[in-house]
């Protein structure tokens, strides 16, 4: 059973001739891992296999007595950038992520070490802690919270904002349950981020009105710049900054939602959606160019700024085994009253209305409720009503008024 490794980010204060190392270590760590690609995009059938992580290591070791910019680095640095990449193709060879690229300066920034011991970290005052990184120093961070004990590693990483950031590998306790046997589902969406089954609309705090204005105005400033231009670098920072303050606040949404969930229920329901294969692009090819495009363009964007994926992600590790999947096919048409569904009773976004029963209600609510419903069926416990057993497949019938009515 593989354990669960979580990071504690904290904001990283470098001097400016600390930042300069900093960016060294980032260069040395990009230079090997591309040199790594480069080595297995070459490879093809019929070829020699591409080097494995140890021959890598020794060519390290020969690249390095030969080059001395190259050696002026830090080769735990350098190493642990290998140590990443064979990771990496493992994760792609096991089908869980894509085959790792190239990486670009300015959009993949960090570096890792490890073997870190207890006296490389220290605290200097009440808000302000220390690390100390090879070949840097002691780089000061900002002591946000109690650093987690037993840490072995970290990274530090620079986002496209120009900020610093300091993150430290532990292993994560889960949040206790609260034992009291609730249970609550979520149905994720666009207008509503996240609605709970107990009536509860929960939303990602987006960018103020002021900022979105900013923001478009950056954008038009950004497509009239010319390329290479100082001009473009400066409205690029200030668009990163941005966009970085909207990520920010995504993140510490999902951080603080899946804590309160965990705290509250013994058993958290969710839609098991392929996020991935839901916001691809529309686009198509010139043969076949997709069809509403701009509005699937949109959507996207509105799927991935809710943090459909983060939430569920966060709420895995905190309350592990105690969040269930189930099937989202008809939560949106079925009625959480009497389990009819009906693709007519959807009036709107915001509305559900049951032709069947008369329930009215917010739709996401309903929603909700009926993925709540669902940890039963999930666990092969139960059967909806009105529906024919799972083994024979599902039996969905039509509204039927004229038997409701009959006394």
């Amino acid at each position: 059973m593989t354990r669960l490794i979580d990071v504690s980010r904290y904001r990283l204060k470098p001097t400016p001739a600390q930042e300069t190392a900093l960016l060294e270590h980032c260069g040395h760590a990009r230079f090997v891992w591309n040199l790594a690609v480069e080595q297995h995009r070459y490879w093809r059938p019929g070829r020699k296999s591409a080097p494995g992580f140890a021959e890598q290591c020794r060519q390290l070791t020969q690249a390095r007595a030969e080059f001395m910019w190259l050696r002026g680095g830090s080769v735990i640095v350098q190493q642990q950038a290998l140590k990443d990449f064979a990771q990496a193709m493992a994760g792609f060879f096991g089908g869980t992520h894509r085959h790792p690229g190239f990486r670009k300066r300015g959009r993949s920034e960090g570096f890792r070490i490890v073997a870190v011991k207890a006296d490389q970290i220290r605290r200097l005052s009440r808000n302000v802690g220390e690390v100390r990184v090879p070949k840097v120093g002691w780089v000061r961070f900002r002591w946000s919270r109690a650093v987690p004990e037993g840490v072995k590693s970290y990274r530090v990483t620079r986002d496209a904002a120009g900020r610093w950031h300091v993150a430290f590998a532990a292993i994560p306790q889960p949040v206790p349950a609260p034992g009291t046997g609730e249970s609550v589902g979520i149905d994720r969406g666009v207008a509503v981020s996240a609605a709970l089954s107990t009536g509860e609309m929960l939303n990602v705090p987006p960018l103020r009105e002021r900022e979105r204005a900013r923001l478009r105005r950056l954008l038009r400033e950004l497509a009239r710049a010319r390329r290479g231009s100082g001009r473009r670098s400066k409205v690029k920072a200030a668009i990163a900054r941005l966009k970085a303050r909207e990520s920010d606040r995504r993140k510490d949404w999902i951080e603080k939602t899946s804590t309160d969930l965990a705290r509250r229920f013994d058993v958290i329901a969710v839609e098991d959606l392929r996020i991935s294969k839901m916001t691809r692009s529309a686009r198509g090819t010139i043969e076949a160019p997709g069809r509403n495009v701009r509005g699937k363009a949109g959507l996207n964007r509105g799927i991935l700024a809710s943090g459909w994926g983060g939430l569920v992600r966060r709420l895995e590790h905190k309350a592990p085994g105690r969040v269930v999947k189930v099937n989202p096919a008809y939560p949106s048409l079925r009625c959480s009253a009497c389990g009819i569904v009906d693709r007519e009773a959807r009036e709107s976004q915001a509305v559900f209305r049951c032709r069947s029963c008369g329930y009215v209600g917010n739709a996401d609510v309903n929603a909700a409720g009926n993925i709540r419903q669902s940890i039963a069926h999930a666990a092969g416990h139960a059967v909806f009503a009105r529906e024919g057993p799972r083994v024979t497949g599902p039996a969905h019938r039509e509204p039927q008024r004229d038997l409701l009515l009959v006394r």
